[in-house]
């Protein structure tokens, strides 16, 4: 077989990562057919064509879809991973050895000064392989590819369905067209699928934390955004007017670690919320003041929905204008000028229908389709220009803020209370002593994967999602319903790595090319025991 012993899972690791795969570049979009290639050197694929396809995606971009089905079988595994990476430009002089790890690895440790102090230390120790997606994660995707190999050959009566996807760091296109390629697999061939497991690495809580961890849930993220639309003037009159900048400087820092927004599950806390973008909307300089601009924030979530956080955001944004307001109100008295306006607080929504009864619903089209057929802007972009031209046409609504939602959305996922849950991890705990794997469970993956796209219960969330999304059924969207017809439990269980993101980004190897490929394997192969004992009680 090509992948089963540690040394030939390292050199498939090494080849994978070679193809470079950086997210919206040739290389990600290359990436699946040459992945193609390699899995049709296995016998199984060259007389079932048919099993190994590519699902389009976008921009080129394809998911790769590689089906073992078992005779007469109907349980099925499905093996969640990722394929693109993070860009390599902190390498700098020797970004070139980024996707080479053997030799990235030989260089650091005679030139240790690229990495940080930890990173020298684990050089000195040699158990470490560097690169660019040796973590993050296509370690990941070559355990599974070792997994379905030996499954082929020593034909596992359990069906595996191996999907890698494009474009996990930026939008989850890739994960988000998989949905629909798994659930038709479904629905084709009968399957009842047992678990979705995922291979993300287990990311350290610290500097010095050597444990690892299996994660039975994943965290989700959504993204409230907000526009800032004040009154222009010239700045020799400053309070003719009043400045986007100035409006947003009440609702960043009320936001910024805000713990309204904080969850706590199973002992676990979400990261508190930060700004991930701040600016205006002025494109060029004038003495004209900046009267609109927009922000973007970083929300965590264990159990909320869409509805719950922008109902939490809006009273905080209104909170925010009520003290922009009072500050402005105070300076206007001290001058004795008249105020131009009460900021108010506008959901996406009500925008909209403000718009569609003022312009008619061929304007509002018109008005958005230009900003939809821009290949240049993102969905984030996207979104904050729609709304800000909405506004734009109908600034009798200013000084308002206006509060929406940008992508990408991840919903919380968690199988902790999931019967073969409980069993699943009993087992892991229990199968990695042997090898003295410091091993422990938490609850939510916190460093963000596709998981959060195996698992849903449809509510009234989601809909308030879509209504205060800009680009929602455009250029965005998430198959909420077929999501929900999943029931199967999720799992990530991954090997041990180090700075992810980071030009120190690192895998340990004995946990890569040791014990997880007997985990894990070990996992699947126990689920066929506990099939056969419940079929024969």
């Amino acid at each position: 077989m090509n992948w089963q012993t540690p040394e030939k899972l390292r050199a498939l690791l090494c080849e994978v990562v070679s193809f470079g795969s950086e997210t919206f570049t040739e290389g990600e979009r290359l990436f699946s057919r040459k992945l193609k290639e390699k899995l049709e050197t296995l016998a199984y694929f060259q007389t079932n064509p048919s099993q190994l396809q590519l699902v389009d995606v976008d921009y080129g971009r394809q998911v790769v879809s590689a089906f073992y089905h078992a005779p007469h079988c109907r349980d099925t595994v499905v093996l969640i991973s990722h394929f693109d990476t993070v860009q390599t430009e902190e390498y700098g002089e020797i970004r070139h050895l980024a996707t080479q790890p053997e030799e990235l690895t030989a260089l650091l440790e005679k030139q240790p000064h690229y990495v940080n102090e930890v990173a020298q230390k684990d050089l000195q120790k040699g158990e470490y392989l560097f690169g660019r997606g040796v973590m993050d994660m296509k370690m990941g995707l070559c355990l599974h590819m070792q997994l379905i190999e030996k499954a082929i050959e020593e034909q596992w009566p359990i069906n595996l369905l191996l999907i890698t996807v494009p474009d996990e760091e930026v939008n989850s296109a890739g994960m988000r067209k998989a949905v629909e390629h798994i659930a038709a697999l479904r629905d084709k061939h009968d399957l009842h699928i047992e678990l979705f497991l995922n291979s993300e690495p287990s990311f350290s809580q610290g500097p010095e934390d050597v444990k690892e961890y299996i994660y039975s849930g994943t965290i989700g993220k959504i993204m409230p955004a907000a526009l800032f639309y004040g009154k222009e003037t010239h700045v020799g009159e400053p309070l003719k007017g009043i400045t986007a900048p100035f409006m947003s400087a009440f609702l960043t820092a009320e936001m910024e670690f805000n713990d309204r927004f904080e969850e706590t599950v199973y002992g676990e806390t979400t990261p508190l919320p930060v700004s991930l973008q701040l600016k205006d909307l002025k494109e060029q300089y004038s003495t004209q003041t900046p009267y609109r601009a927009a922000a973007l924030y970083n929300v965590f979530l264990m159990k909320r929905s869409a509805s719950e956080i922008v109902d939490i955001f809006e009273q905080v944004t209104i909170e925010a204008m009520d003290k922009c307001n009072a500050q402005y109100e105070k300076i206007c008295a001290k001058k004795n000028v008249k105020p131009v306006g009460t900021i108010r607080t506008i959901r996406f929504s009500e925008l909209k229908k403000y718009a569609l009864e003022k312009l008619g619903e061929v304007k509002v089209s018109e008005l958005e389709d230009g900003i939809y057929t821009n290949d240049v802007w993102d969905d984030r972009t996207k979104s904050l220009k729609i709304a800000d031209e909405l506004m734009i046409h109908c600034k009798e609504l200013a000084p308002a803020t206006v509060i929406l939602f940008a992508p990408p959305y991840y919903p919380p996922a968690n199988s902790s209370e999931h019967p073969f849950m409980k069993q699943a991890v009993s087992y892991l705990l229990d199968a990695a002593k042997p090898y003295d794997i410091p091993l422990e469970q938490i609850h939510y993956f916190n460093g963000i994967c596709d998981l959060s796209y195996c698992q849903y219960v449809l509510d009234d969330g989601w809909q308030s999602y879509e209504e205060n999304t800009p680009v929602w059924g455009k250029t965005y969207e998430i198959p909420f319903e077929q999501i929900a017809t999943f029931d199967a439990p999720v799992l990530n269980v991954g090997p041990f790595g180090k700075d992810a993101h980071q030009i120190s980004e690192r895998l340990h190897t004995k946990s890569a090319f040791e014990e997880m490929p007997e985990l894990i394997q070990g996992l699947i192969q126990q689920m066929i025991v506990w099939k056969q004992q419940n079929e024969a009680v």
